[in-house]
């Protein structure tokens, strides 16, 4: 298992992803990691570490150099013109010329999906890519996307994002058949608009195991193992949800240090508190996939930490051992061949 990993991605670059390397290595003992940046710079941070010294003498892990960055702030067609030498483009070559079977990568979120787009191209069959994460739950988590990579999706487009997340799902989590649901303003039938409703209609048929459309407050309750929705509402949810979580960790924090018997309070509540952090903690979250393309990208969050970058790794692992684009290919191939010609 090769993976390329983008070590300048991400507000902190070096600092977070190579810990984490060294962690997922440490891991993972068939791992082999392909680290992508500035030759002299990384060759100086790995040697402060002895986990990625010794992996880079044994062989199981290597630097490529890549003299340009792409910045967060920098404008997608800027890196995608402009920077061919970046370390998230240089990754992602990786995965197209066979050599990682996955790319991560904590950067820019715009240039990632243009420069994956154009380096690995679509797969057959799907017009737009989607960008699909977890979402916590009361019991286990929700696979939810579009998370952002398209304002708005008509029917069609709907329908592929619910056969990719479905494929994601089943895959990551050994579901047969994942239970997927439509976001949509209300639950009844005649709620949303009409390409809402069309696009309901056409994952009916599809074969897929819809139960319908779901509310907001259903994004957290495990009531589908699949949500589809466009990339505006998706990303608003998301943020809203981090914003969330924010507040109520916030305001607990708040509270259980005002005086000395909240202080005793939350001493004695600290193991509940402690698995409660654990159940919302959106380090074990971090990681979204760039479903559609010929090649596995995962992207992190930008401020991650060395632990959530290593939950990406992780999951970009797992997607390359259940050969995730294929089992999407097979399934693309199947509905196709389904549909009734007209």
């Amino acid at each position: 298992m090769h993976l390329a990993l983008d070590v300048m991605g991400g507000d902190r670059g070096p600092v977070v992803v190579l810990p984490a390397a060294a962690q997922a290595l440490a891991r993972h003992p068939k791992l082999k990691l392909i680290l992508v940046g500035p030759g002299a710079l990384l060759n100086r941070e790995c040697a402060s570490l002895p986990g990625l010294s010794q992996a880079l003498q044994s062989g199981r892990a290597k630097i490529v150099d890549a003299p340009e960055v792409v910045g967060m702030d920098d404008k997608p067609s800027v890196a995608l013109r402009s920077k061919r030498q970046s370390s998230m483009r240089l990754a992602i070559n990786a995965v197209r010329d066979g050599e990682a079977e996955a790319a991560v990568s904590a950067g820019n979120t715009g240039a990632l999906m243009a420069i994956a787009r154009f380096v690995l191209k679509m797969q057959p069959g799907i017009d737009r890519p989607a960008i699909c994460a977890a979402m916590p739950g009361q019991s286990g988590h929700t696979h939810m996307l579009d998370l952002g990579a398209n304002i708005d999706a008509d029917p069609e487009t709907l329908l592929q994002f619910a056969l990719m997340g479905s494929v994601l799902c089943a895959a990551l989590e050994g579901r047969e058949a994942p239970s997927i649901g439509l976001l949509n303003i209300g639950e009844e039938e005649i709620k949303g608009g009409e390409g809402l409703r069309e696009a309901a209609q056409r994952i009916s048929d599809s074969g897929l195991n819809y139960v319908g459309f779901v509310e907001g407050n259903h994004i957290f309750d495990s009531r589908v193992d699949v949500i589809v929705c466009d990339g505006f509402s998706g990303n608003v949810a998301l943020k809203a949800s981090e914003g969330a979580a924010k507040l109520i960790t916030g305001v607990m924090r708040e509270e259980f240090t005002r005086n000395a018997v909240s202080r005793l309070a939350a001493l004695c509540a600290r193991p509940v508190l402690k698995r409660l952090r654990a159940r919302i903690d959106p380090r074990q979250y971090n990681g979204a996939s760039l479903l559609g393309l010929r090649g596995i990208v995962v992207k992190s969050h930008g401020s991650a930490d060395f632990e959530a970058f290593g939950n990406a790794i992780d999951v970009a692992i797992a997607e390359a051992e259940n050969q995730v684009p294929k089992r999407i290919l097979a399934l693309l191939e199947q509905q196709q061949s389904a549909r009734p010609i007209t």
